[in-house]
């Protein structure tokens, strides 16, 4: 089942709208907000706009003493707070730390992410992007629940991505025990992204906290650093030359760009009582139509399914255990 409000509902921006534009308004005076990896790309753009409209924010890093470097004048260096997504223990320890510091919070933002990366493996064998990106910060927002109750109106935000189209979940080979492809394996952690949102928005939802995934653009930023020069070049987003190509230059978007559709989503009042859908340019998606932009425009239904949603969450808590 797919959630009837999982359709536009005519925000006003766009792919190309600015965090100024659609944080007109919003005063995070005495807010509380988390950001994983927010020091570099969209991630330190998000934390440099929560900031600006006043909100505390806290950054789990896996680069704790770069991080703090790169937040400088934004964020206290005791605020930046170590984080290995892909190491559990770590990522409980990250908890521990976060709950010491403060009793309530108001945004989550699961920004951090790893992206079409060798193959490696990771705690019980898991393959590493479906646990960096989806294991580990849903073992960080379960950790994090009691403060995000304590706010009474918490929104969660989980970046996913349009490669959740390139696979949904590999429920009879989920960590590619057979044959390893980078950009399935990012795929289907970026569904998990999305399908995890709606499970927990549902769980959650009578306690104040709403949950919504978004995929935030096509930006050039650290992401890319698992992608030599000639990959980026036959994906179409670099030329010969090294260049940004003539497609990138229209679809791509600047990391403030970026960062714009996740404040979107964790602070407009036009999301109030709604939660588990998927959005993109600062707005919910559509469904996915057939043509010639299937690829990059609307969601595929099943990254926003409501019984494989709740299949994932079943797997990811005895995963943890």
């Amino acid at each position: 089942m797919i959630s009837e409000q999982q359709k536009p509902v005519n925000s006003g921006f766009g792919a190309k709208s600015e965090p100024a534009e659609v944080m007109v308004g919003i005063n995070l005076s005495g807010k509380i907000a988390v950001v994983t990896g927010g020091y570099s790309g969209i991630g330190l753009e998000t934390v440099r706009a929560l900031n600006a409209c006043g909100a505390r924010v806290l950054v789990p890093a896996r680069r704790v003493e770069v991080a703090r470097e790169a937040l400088k004048g934004i964020v206290d260096d005791g605020d930046v707070i170590a984080l290995d997504l892909a190491d559990i223990q770590s990522v409980r320890a990250c908890v521990a730390s976060i709950t010491s510091i403060v009793n309530s919070i108001d945004i989550l933002i699961n920004n951090a992410g790893v992206m079409a990366c060798p193959e490696t493996r990771v705690g019980d064998g898991w393959e590493l992007q479906f646990a960096a990106n989806h294991l580990g910060h849903f073992v960080l927002t379960l950790g994090l629940l009691p403060a995000l109750k304590m706010s009474g109106n918490a929104r969660v935000v989980v970046l996913s991505s349009t490669a959740h189209k390139i696979s949904a979940i590999r429920w009879n080979d989920l960590h590619f025990a057979s044959e390893y492809d980078k950009w399935q394996a990012y795929g289907q952690s970026k569904t998990a992204d999305s399908l995890f949102a709606i499970a927990l928005d549902e769980r959650m939802k009578d306690s104040g906290i709403r949950a919504f995934s978004v995929h935030p653009g096509g930006i050039m930023t650290p992401l890319q650093r698992h992608l030599d020069l000639e990959e980026m070049i036959a994906l179409g987003w670099l030329d010969k030359d090294g260049q940004p190509s003539a497609m990138a230059a229209s679809m791509f978007k600047t990391p403030s760009q970026g960062a714009t559709t996740t404040l979107w989503a964790a602070t407009s009042p036009q999301l109030d009582n709604m939660g588990g859908v998927y959005c993109e340019n600062c707005d919910v998606a559509a469904l996915q139509q057939d043509g010639p932009e299937a690829r990059y425009v609307g969601v595929a239904p099943w990254a926003v399914d409501t019984e494989q949603a709740e299949r994932l969450w079943t797997l990811s808590e005895k995963a943890i255990v």
